[in-house]
């Protein structure tokens, strides 16, 4: 089904919405206007209403409806996606589903390292309930005090955590969601093994509301470290921080939760446009990692990531570096990380990449991208940071000073290509993190695998016939 078979929702069908969810369940009007807009202002969306159920019962009535008039629904979280997967600019208006009063932690099992969430729940908030029985959700991601839990998981969002506890999706242990005819997949069993036929929790997840509105998930927990610690360090080069990551681990082990790749102009935006930022060192290095390291009581994490580093001074691989002396400092280096975001849409980017590699093709892409960009653009400037410790670089363009990302608009889609071409060559991927949504759809179709594209197009199809979840997310 194409969105050019959808009908736009009658009045009486608004109406019999509006009754059936009354006031608390509605946003009409300017009261509508926050949920139509993309974090980076690149998009604006439409729609005719903005429903805000408050249990599955309702999502699944909603859900119905639209599949029974062929009205377009798109699921809608913590607005944070920066890919437009959660914004329909064009189409019959669509009705909009809000899961923010599906906010309550339903249970705590920390005999089962587990918890079950609503999909409303923010992210921040599941970690904190986490921490109340002495266990850890470790999903950390930069917009943790917005995005929501049935987004994390549409999306199958990574973070700073992923060298240790991996994606969303390996903290999932089964889900709730209402699939697109109304009929409601219940499976939030708390099992690490469970091998009973397909797996719907893997299929929902990652599909970015394009194949159900997940209401609830069981989530996997794990212990908190009791020591933590964390050293900020000038590197080389991105080949010199892969091989003092490889050190790290050889001499650490799993205690390495994190492992963030910086590019001096990233924090140099932070200092010149975020009030109070600072650099643990001076002058700013061209390279530097934040590296964390965690283990129980007595593990001795703080001695093994001080060693390791005095090692990594005597191979050359480390310049520079501050080891955190406290939690305040800790926290100061990650909120120096965490506003590199920030700064760049102070700044305005030109064009923003999401992207992977295999680790050892990230030094070799960051150097041929640099010189083939700078030949098509001598005169803007590259801010590539990310999570080296799993591949995934935010690889950021931005105009020279003086000028504005709008001067580049002529060559943006040039850069993208450019981009997008090398990570492809290189053997990587053009989202890693972010999804796909409607920015990226075009470019999954160029880079994607045809059989893999294939199959998504049936699954679509045999879960959604009238296609009216999150229509041109995803598979456009």
């Amino acid at each position: 089904m194409t969105a050019d078979a959808l009908n736009a929702p009658t009045p009486a069908f608004l109406a019999a919405l509006r009754d059936r969810l009354g006031p608390q369940g509605l946003r009409e009007g300017d009261a509508a206007a926050p949920y139509l807009r993309e974090p980076r202002d690149t998009s604006q969306g439409q729609a005719a209403l903005v429903v805000r159920p408050g249990s599955v019962e309702e999502v699944s009535h909603i859900v119905r409806a639209c599949a029974e008039a062929r009205v377009a629904l798109v699921p809608y979280s913590g607005g944070t996606g920066l890919v437009g997967g959660q914004v329909r600019p064009e189409g019959p208006p669509c009705v909009l589903i809000s899961v923010e009063r599906l906010n309550r932690v339903r249970a705590l099992h920390p005999d089962d390292d587990a918890m079950i969430c609503e999909a409303g729940v923010i992210l921040a908030d599941a970690q904190a309930a986490a921490a109340s029985v002495d266990r850890l959700f470790p999903l950390s991601i930069a917009s943790e005090g917005t995005a929501r839990i049935g987004g994390v998981l549409g999306t199958n969002a990574g973070g700073v955590n992923v060298l240790r506890y991996g994606m969303t999706r390996d903290l999932c242990l089964g889900l709730e969601a209402v699939l697109p005819d109304g009929s409601v997949f219940n499976g939030l069993k708390r099992l690490r093994k469970d091998n009973t036929g397909y797996d719907l929790r893997h299929l929902l997840i990652g599909a970015e509301g394009s194949l159900g509105v997940i209401t609830a998930a069981a989530l996997r927990l794990h212990p908190r470290p009791a020591e933590i610690s964390a050293a900020f360090v000038a590197v080389p080069s991105p080949a010199a921080a892969l091989e003092l990551l490889h050190l790290l681990r050889g001499r650490v082990g799993e205690q390495v939760s994190a492992f963030e790749l910086m590019q001096g102009s990233g924090i140099r935006f932070c200092l010149d446009e975020i009030p109070g930022a600072r650099c643990p060192l001076d002058p700013v290095p061209e390279w530097s990692a934040l590296v964390e390291v965690g283990g129980g009581a007595g593990s001795g994490a703080a001695e093994a990531l001080e060693a390791a580093l005095e090692e990594a001074f005597e191979k050359g691989l480390a310049l520079d570096g501050a080891l955190a002396q406290s939690e305040q400092q800790r926290a100061d280096f990650w909120r120096l990380r965490e506003t590199i975001p920030e700064a760049n849409r102070k700044i305005g980017s030109i064009a923003s990449h999401d992207i992977s590699a295999p680790l050892s093709e990230v030094a070799s892409f960051v150097t041929a991208a640099s010189e083939r960009l700078l030949r098509e653009a001598p005169d803007i400037r590259i801010n590539a940071f990310g999570h080296l410790g799993d591949g995934n670089l935010h690889y950021n363009l931005f105009p020279a000073k003086g000028r504005k990302r709008e001067d580049y608009a002529n060559i943006k889609p040039v850069l993208t290509r450019i981009v997008h071409d090398l990570i492809d060559a290189h053997g990587g991927s053009i989202s890693a993190e972010h999804g796909i949504g409607r920015f990226k759809t075009a470019d999954l179709v160029h880079y994607g695998d045809p059989a893999k594209l294939a199959a998504m197009r049936a699954i679509k199809d045999a879960l959604d016939p009238a296609g009216i979840m999150n229509p041109g997310a995803v598979l456009g």
